[in-house]
């Protein structure tokens, strides 16, 4: 036994990804992952479980949290194979490729359970806040959001589990995986050890450490803008033009991650938003108050940017995922027809290598069987008033969308690492929201229903997304499907749970109107789209269609539509952090002129940034559970506004820009040396 273990280790210490990884095989060729198919490695075992449930919980809420107060949900995987390296070579476990994998597999379950989550979901909490009427007749509870999740992220894998042959196997080389890359050349070269651990926990600490002493105990102010200055008020308010910055560490860290080009887009979103277009209205605007027209000069620019431009963004978010669905249209007819073909192989016996083999169909069909049961029990019982006509089509609606969908959204990842998960849930919730409104679902109850059926298909279109990536980077690395298809189960479980009790706690401590509120981008489209179908009323259609228009302009001329149209919608001080991280990224990254060296820089401050990102976001969390208990320092209340409290903003964010800057250009020859 020692002595395997010995060769296990060997292997690993001498590992390098074969030469036909990355490209297409030539005729007769066949790919050999790294472990080899006729040995066994240890995969599941109570090691695995532990840290990939730990993950799971952690990112969770950290990612629920990102997305919901700032608008950015980051992908989970890269960091959390980094933290699975870092805690394995601590640990000097000695098999750590065949762990770390499983370890990434269940935990990376966070990210897209958060994004399935919080694209819908809080857009009841949404509703509830702003429509009188419904608030009244609107009762959530935890139960809903976790049911939804839970459901949807079960579908997803059940649906993506046939396809997985054809997209890792049958396709080798024709896709490009481009997270599945990153996250695969991570483990790999973490097998051989390194203290990325190390950069990654410091990071953390100092970002967590930073964004708790300012959000919590106010030692410095949470937003740098020119209004703390009388001729920032000014300009304010005589010209409607106001400059802010959140100096949060989550947002730099976002902002690195995303990288210049990306960064800048969305500014340029925002840009348009504040700088033209609400100056422009609090100019030449005039709005109707009691039936007299009043000009919007009288109005503060935040007034004018949340009560009309906003609006602009909400339409051009909801056109930029309609495209990405119409240019999936020839994935869609392509995915159906490997949906057959999956379904005549899978009858087909066969001895099947360990590096091959999936859940059986058996399996696979209980699972469907179990999911339609616990559906069914869950429309009944779970507060929205349906019979049994409506429980019907709205089954029939989650697994039409969500087979039609799956594959699409899996594709989408494999070919650019990006889902147009809430265009396809948009085109759902729009046409569910139709058809369950003609079976006699209408106020409170049709748009608890409508949402929660979104959140299901939102749900098992992120998982497939990136659950593709997982049994990627498996394939590449030579571990076993079957194990990863079986405890995907259990991080899904676990992330419904954690992401159900943050979006409860953050809509209950923030909520989604006034000062300090939730952004939810994603979710207030959803909202601003279903809530007139239930209720009716009125609806600002010239500022969605001024904002589809532009979404299409911006889509012929090549710019990306969707991250423009963000950057309208989200404030202007959560996005202008990005571009600062943006650039710091691209400084980092081109500062020498060996290219070796650029991108041992990037590596690490790519863990830097992953570091204040993470701490940032669970501090946020922490800091969220703080004020919701009750618990706000108020021994400050004096020197809160103060210049010194002011300036030193200022100074603590340029300070947190250095480190990062010199502390990721500070590489050596050999990064596991540092």
């Amino acid at each position: 036994m020692e002595e395997e273990k010995t060769t296990i280790a060997q292997e690993e210490n001498e590992i390098k990804l074969p030469e036909n990884a990355y490209r297409e095989l030539k005729e007769g060729e066949e790919y050999k992952p790294i472990l080899l198919s006729d040995k066994k490695y240890p995969e599941l075992n109570a090691w695995t479980i532990f840290w990939g449930i730990l993950m799971a919980v952690i990112f969770s809420a950290a990612t629920a949290y990102s997305g919901l107060r700032f608008g950015q949900v980051f992908e989970a995987a890269i960091p959390i194979a980094i933290i699975a390296v870092g805690i394995s070579t601590i640990a000097k476990r000695k098999s750590p490729l065949s762990e770390n994998v499983l370890i990434q597999s269940i935990g990376a379950s966070s990210g897209v359970i958060v994004a399935g989550a919080i694209f819908t979901l809080p857009a009841i909490y949404i509703i509830k806040e702003t429509n009188p009427v419904a608030g009244a007749e609107i009762q959530v509870n935890f139960f809903q959001i976790f049911m939804s999740s839970l459901l949807g992220g079960f579908l997803g894998i059940l649906f993506l589990i046939p396809f997985r042959k054809y997209f890792v196997s049958d396709m080798h080389g024709k896709y490009p995986f481009p997270e599945a890359t990153a996250t695969t050349e991570i483990i790999v070269s973490g097998a051989k050890g390194g203290n990325q651990a190390k950069l990654l926990l410091i990071s953390g600490l100092i970002g967590g450490l930073y964004d708790f002493l300012m959000t919590t105990f106010h030692f410095w102010a949470d937003t740098i803008t020119t209004r703390m200055t009388g001729w920032g008020e000014q300009l304010a308010m005589n010209h409607k033009f106001v400059f802010k910055m959140s100096a949060e560490s989550i947002l730099l860290g976002t902002g690195y991650l995303i990288g210049l080009k990306y960064a800048a887009v969305i500014c340029a979103g925002s840009a348009l938003s504040w700088w033209v277009l609400t100056p422009l209205l609090g100019h030449y605007g005039m709005i109707e108050v009691d039936g007299v027209a009043t000009a919007m000069s009288t109005l503060d620019p935040d007034l004018i940017f949340s009560g009309y431009v906003r609006y602009i963004g909400i339409g051009g978010i909801a056109m930029a995922g309609i495209l990405g669905v119409i240019k999936s249209a020839g994935v869609i007819k392509k995915s159906i027809g490997v949906a057959v073909k999956a379904g005549k192989s899978a009858g087909e016996k066969s001895e099947v290598v360990r590096t091959q083999r999936d859940l059986s169909m058996k399996i696979i069909l209980f699972g469907f069987l179990a999911v339609i049961v616990m559906m069914v029990l869950f429309f009944f019982l779970g507060g929205m008033q349906m019979n049994l006509k409506q429980v019907l089509i709205a089954l029939l609606v989650v697994f039409l969308f969500a087979f039609l969908f799956t594959t699409v959204a899996a594709t989408a990842i494999a070919t650019v690492g990006t889902n147009p998960v809430s265009g396809m849930t948009m085109m759902t919730l729009i046409l569910s929201s139709f058809i369950l409104a003609s079976v006699g679902l209408s106020g409170a109850t049709g748009i608890i229903t409508a949402l929660v059926v979104g959140g299901i298909v939102c749900s098992a279109l992120s998982m497939a997304g990136g659950f593709i990536t997982d049994l990627k980077v498996g394939y590449w690395i030579g571990t076993s499907p079957y194990k990863q298809q079986a405890f995907k189960f259990v991080g899904t479980f676990v992330s419904a749970l954690t992401v159900g009790a943050v979006i409860m706690l953050l809509s209950k401590t923030y909520g989604y109107t006034g000062e300090n509120a939730l952004v939810a981008p994603q979710a207030n489209a959803m909202a601003a789209i279903i809530e007139p179908m239930m209720y009716g009323g009125s609806t600002p259609w010239i500022l969605y269609i001024v904002g589809a228009v532009l979404a299409i302009l911006l889509d012929v001329i090549g710019v990306p539509a969707l991250a423009f149209a963000l950057g309208m919608f989200i404030p202007l001080q959560l996005n202008l952090p990005l571009l600062v991280g943006g650039f710091l990224a691209w400084l980092v990254k081109t500062r020498s002129t060996d290219e070796a060296i650029n991108k041992k820089r990037a590596e690490k401050g790519t863990l830097l940034a992953s570091g204040l990102l993470a701490g940032g976001a669970i501090m946020g969390v922490l800091s969220a559970i703080l004020k919701y208990a009750g618990v706000e320092p108020t021994f400050m209340a004096d020197y809160i506004g103060s210049p010194m409290y002011n300036i030193l903003a200022i100074v603590m964010f340029v300070g947190l820009c250095c480190y990062l800057v010199i502390h990721a250009t500070r590489t050596e020859e050999k990064l596991n040396n540092q």
